[in-house]
């Protein structure tokens, strides 16, 4: 596996602990130099390249918020054109993919072009305020859910599953081999490849400094965020670790102040409920029981 991690420098300013970052340096472990990088505004935008500074070693593009999809579908025309296979990779928050730059990702899927794009999941617009997007969990406090947010969270797999994306993956920044091994996997797809990676906000989420990766970590033993893989729409048999013990989700929940004041069953209503994840909660190991 390539270890070299110096795509990202240590010259960002993310908070300390950011589960976001520990993700970036695994994805990063995947990528050589011919790769050009797409970043939508946010928490990783604004903490790896506060002007006239930058923390990245790669050729690096900074979109409108909305529009990062459009922006790599763009750049891989234009290496269609020149007739070179440099990679193009878009990174992106939740904000962005489940809300904002949703219509934009949809084209990118539907037109098939070859490029990777990543989610780094923190469950809310965490660079702007904290505010709810639709991929906060039900009961998780927000700025603009100060009582607990009410909807389901947008089943972004399910999504991309239903657009005939060949490969799409989920993973936590508490596994960071995982991470590296799906995006290697992701390049070699054919078309757009997809993958999302929660990715603990240590304000957002309000747990200690120290404690993302715990976090990353319980959310897959619990099994509400399992670590998956599609191949060809097919669940991939790697999905399912026989080494985890089930978790109660409480012990997830209670470290978090966002869930102050709400219960596992708030939690478990809020998992998507497309046969994707009924699918996957079915065949995982993880425990939803108290």
């Amino acid at each position: 596996m390539n270890t070299n991690t110096n795509n990202l420098t240590p010259g960002h300013n993310a908070c300390s602990g950011c589960g976001q970052l520990s993700a970036v340096q695994s994805v990063m472990r995947a990528l050589d130099k011919d790769t050009i990088l797409v970043n939508s505004t946010g928490c990783l935008e604004v903490t790896t390249t506060a002007h006239p500074q930058s923390a990245w070693n790669l050729p690096w593009m900074h979109s409108l918020f909305e529009n990062s999809a459009a922006v790599g579908s763009g750049i891989k025309a234009a290496l269609r054109k020149k007739k070179k296979k440099t990679k193009v990779v878009i990174q992106a928050g939740d904000g962005a993919t489940y809300d904002i730059g949703i219509g934009f990702l949809s084209g990118l899927f539907e037109r098939g072009d070859d490029v990777v794009y990543i989610c780094y999941d923190t469950e809310a617009y965490s660079n702007t305020g904290i505010q709810a997007s639709g991929s906060t969990p039900a009961g998780a406090k927000t700025t603009t859910t100060p009582s607990g947010a009410n909807e389901v969270k947008k089943d972004m797999l399910a999504i991309a599953l239903a657009h005939g994306v060949k490969y799409v993956a989920q993973s936590t920044a508490a596994f960071p081999d995982d991470i590296t091994v799906k995006v290697k996997k992701a390049l070699q797809a054919e078309g757009p490849a997809y993958i999302q990676i929660l990715s603990p906000c240590i304000p957002g989420w309000k747990i200690k400094t120290n404690e993302s990766i715990k976090a990353a970590r319980l959310a897959v033993q619990t099994g509400l965020y399992p670590l998956l893989e599609y191949q060809n729409g097919k669940l991939s048999g790697s999905s399912i670790n026989k080494n985890f013990q089930p978790t109660k989700i409480e012990e997830y929940i209670q470290m978090q102040g966002r869930f102050n004041g709400t219960n596992q069953t708030e939690i478990k209503a809020s998992s998507p409920k497309s046969p994707v994840s009924t699918a996957i909660c079915r065949k995982s190991l993880c425990t939803f029981s108290a």
